[in-house]
């Protein structure tokens, strides 16, 4: 296995794309998985291949269709309504997702020698969603690990950021043109700033206009 090469999970959106220039940054080595699973928009699938080719990325597309038909949810069924969770997750949450893509990205880690996988989750801005949390992040590596006797590490850098400060990280990492304008967060599949309307770019755009209000306060100090 080799210590300086890293795996980024990567949808293509605001986060992944800000861990992939961090990942860049940090390994010597770095290639992307992005997972097919039935997304409302192939926009997105599109949006992640072409972000790798700009960036020289070696990109791998898994197909993962199955776990559209186990869990179905607003992210992949047209016919289900985005809403914001009250007494649960909201509709968009993907039973099982992130402990099935980051175990075949195990997998994939394993195959090509990388030690090192990233996802973009976080427990800040996590919506609700149970498997962003650190524990079970720290859980599954651990389960990851002994699954294939390999000393696999999860990064997760965005895990206590909210999403005003994933904007400024990707600023720090010289990305935030790059993250504003070529990638898609949107539910409703719209590139850059978005729909303006679904819980996604509500969430995105408002961090964004916090980080760019703080950063002029820096600049007229």
């Amino acid at each position: 296995m080799d210590n300086r090469k890293a795996i980024v999970v990567f949808s293509g959106g605001q986060d992944s794309t800000t861990c992939l220039f961090w990942a860049l940054e940090t390994f010597d080595e770095v290639e992307a998985v992005t997972f097919q699973y039935g997304q409302r928009h192939h926009e997105e699938l599109d949006c992640a291949k072409e972000i790798c080719q700009t960036l020289d990325v070696p990109h791998h597309e898994l197909d993962m269709s199955l776990l559209n038909q186990l869990a179905p949810n607003a992210l992949t069924r047209g016919d289900m309504k985005i809403t914001e969770g009250e007494d649960g997750p909201p509709s968009t949450f993907v039973p099982g997702r992130n402990l099935l893509f980051l175990s075949f990205a195990g997998v994939l880690a394993k195959q090509v020698g990388a030690a090192h996988l990233i996802t973009g989750v976080g427990e800040t801005d996590f919506s609700g969603y149970p498997d962003c949390r650190d524990v079970f992040m720290k859980s599954l590596n651990v389960t990851l690990n002994l699954s294939m006797d390999q000393e696999f590490v999860i990064h997760t850098p965005l895990m206590w950021l909210d999403k005003a400060e994933v904007w400024e990280l990707s600023d720090q990492l010289g990305a935030f043109e790059f993250v504003k304008e070529h990638t898609l967060t949107c539910y409703n599949g719209v590139k850059g700033s978005g729909c303006g309307e679904c819980p996604a770019c509500k969430l995105r755009n408002r961090g964004l206009k916090q980080y760019e209000a703080r950063k002029a306060g820096v600049h007229a100090e």
